[in-house]
This record gives structure tokens, sequence and C-alpha cells, in this order.
């Protein structure tokens, strides 16, 4: 008994042995294919917008005709090439298994647009105009549009800044301390649902510049809803965890740095989306009183020269400038609340 036992711990002690031969290589699953339809689903949209253009470039200027004509090209021959490569680079596999459908669905609506106009001529010119001539708008006006980009982007930024600055503190105030939410909330009950627009005509008055006046106009915007999302999340804060704090030595200023203001983050990033909404109308609606330059500026210019290609040029640099701050916006959201991933649905 006493041998077969010493038999049966060896075999176990081998098997052991056996079983963790040491540190395993990870399995690294291939990337998943592009599937067939997605792969060539932007292929043939391109094919088709560039046949449905030939078929009507005789009836177009031949300077559109022609720059629209590279323009189909390009993205024909470049969706090719990424088909081509697609199976030796998994990155672009994923981008293109991602992508693929939202920039096929693009050129459908190019091809929509140009039959509707341009062919079919359901609506009526100057004031619908086709792709092309939107393409060349945006070509020959790329300088005058990018110094409008720069500028606005500089009166956006300034008075989105200087928003969020003033709302953080008056929400942090409001939220924390009784006497100045007793204070303050009438304040923001009474000046806050005024749109900021309302105030452009005082703003002409009372500022020495149209440029600080937009700049005040877009802080205002920017102001309430951050204020209002600032001191909801302070005063929401739990209890438990203020308790908790006091109980192991912390004093005020560490309670509302350390405690109230990161349990209130997700609350303070709703409203910095809002007031980022707000600042977009009020920058559009800012830059066509008084200031020289601006996307908002190019856009009743080019209005008020019955330039329509150029008016749908600057609707899509505003999209493209928009949607860029947007997106940069919920990148510093995902970084600083990556703690919620997993807990709540993003």
């Amino acid at each position: 008994m006493k041998e077969l036992a010493d038999a049966n711990e060896q075999a176990q002690a081998s098997s052991v042995t056996k079983r963790s031969p040491g540190p395993q290589k990870r399995d690294e699953r291939p990337a998943e294919k592009v599937p067939g339809g997605t792969l060539l689903a932007v292929p043939v949209a391109g094919v088709v917008a560039l046949g449905l253009h030939l078929f009507t470039a005789a009836n177009e200027p031949p300077a559109e005709a022609l720059l629209y004509t590279y323009f189909l090209s390009g993205l024909l021959i470049a969706t090719v090439l990424a088909a081509a490569i697609q199976p030796l680079w998994s990155g672009l596999r994923k981008w293109m298994r991602d992508t693929y459908p939202l920039i096929a669905a693009a050129v459908f609506f190019l091809i929509g647009w140009e039959l509707v106009t341009s062919i079919l001529h359901l609506l009526p010119l100057p004031y619908f105009p086709g792709p092309s001539g939107v393409l060349l708008s945006l070509v020959n006006d790329r300088a005058v549009l990018f110094d409008s980009t720069w500028h606005s982007l500089l009166l956006l930024l300034g008075g989105y800044s200087l928003g969020v600055a003033v709302g953080l503190i008056s929400g942090i105030c409001i939220g924390w301390f009784p006497h100045a939410r007793y204070w303050g909330m009438p304040i923001l009950k009474i000046v806050g649902p005024i749109p900021a627009t309302a105030w452009i005509p005082l703003a002409m008055v009372l500022s020495p510049s149209a440029m600080f006046s937009a700049i005040g106009l877009i802080a205002l915007a920017v102001w309430f809803p951050v204020t209002m999302l600032t001191a909801s999340g302070i005063s929401n804060t739990r209890a438990s965890y203020l308790d908790v704090a006091r109980t192991l030595g912390a004093g005020r200023v560490y309670l509302i740095f350390n405690v109230a203001i990161p349990a209130a983050l997700p609350s303070i990033f709703i409203g910095l989306f809002m007031g980022l909404g707000a600042s977009f109308l009020t920058l559009v609606a800012a830059e066509t009183v008084g200031v020289k330059s601006g996307l908002g500026w190019y856009l009743s210019w080019a209005q008020g020269w019955a330039e329509y290609g150029k008016v749908y040029a600057a609707l899509l640099i505003m999209a493209a400038f928009f949607s860029t701050i947007m997106t940069a916006l919920f990148k510093v959201r995902d970084r600083v609340l990556a703690w919620q991933k997993g807990v709540i649905k993003w």
C-alpha cells in the first residue's frame, strides 16, 4: 500500500509538471476580415458617381466638371488601393470595417445631390448648386475660408474658455456654499434662460470692439449650462463620501477639490458639452454683426452676393470644424472619466 501511494504521488507530480511548462504565448487572434459587401460599397458608389457626373459634365462649366472628375477619380483610386492593401494591414482593415459604410453613404448622398440638382433640375439655381459647384467654391476660396476658420477658432476658444472658467467658479460656489446658492440661483433663473444672441444689441453698445462683444456673448452662452450642471453635481455629492473624508481629518479645501469636484465630473462634462453646442450657435450669430472675418461673416457675405456655392462650402467647413472640436472634447471626457467604462453605458 505504501508503495502504491508513493507511485500515485509521483504520477501526480509529473502530471502537474507537464501541465505547467512555464509562461505560455498569448492567444493572438487575427483581425477580422472586411466583409465583401463593405469592401465593394465605396468603389461601386464611386463608379456610379463618376459615371453619372460624366453623363452630365457637358452641361456644367468646364472648371467645375474637371475638378469634380478629379475628385471622384481620386476617391475611386484610393478605395481600390485600400482594398488591395488591407489584407496586409490589420489597422487599415479595422478602419475600413468601421468607416466604409459611412463613406459609401456619403458618396451615395453626392449621387442623389447631383441627380436632383444637375440632372433633373428639381431644385432651382442659384440657391441649390450641384456638388461640383460647391467643390469649386471650396478650392477657389480656400485662402479666405482658412482665414475665416482661424478667426472663428480664436473667437470660439476665447469665449468658451472664459465661459467655462467663470461657470466652473460660480457653479462650485453655488453648489457648495449656501449663501452663494441663495443669491446666485435667482440670477441664474433670470439671466440664464435668455438666449445669448438676444444680448447682441446691448453688447454692440457696451463693448469697445466687435471681437470683444463676440467673445463676451459666447462666454455668456457657455456660462449658464456649465454653472447649472456644476452646481448640481457639487450639491449632489454623496454625503457618505464627505463623512468619510471628514472622519479622516479633511478640511473644506480638500473636500471641495478632492471629493466634491471629482464626484461631480460626469455632471460637469454634460455642462461642457451643452455649453459647446450653445457656443457654436452664438459664434455664427455674433460673427454676422460687426466682425470682419469668421465663418459666420463669410456665410453672411456669400449670401448677400447670392454666391450659394460658397454658402454651402462654408456650411461644410463649419460641420468639419465643429465636429472636430466636439470629438476632441469627447476624447478628453474619455480620458478623464475612464473609470466609468463598464459602470455605465457610453
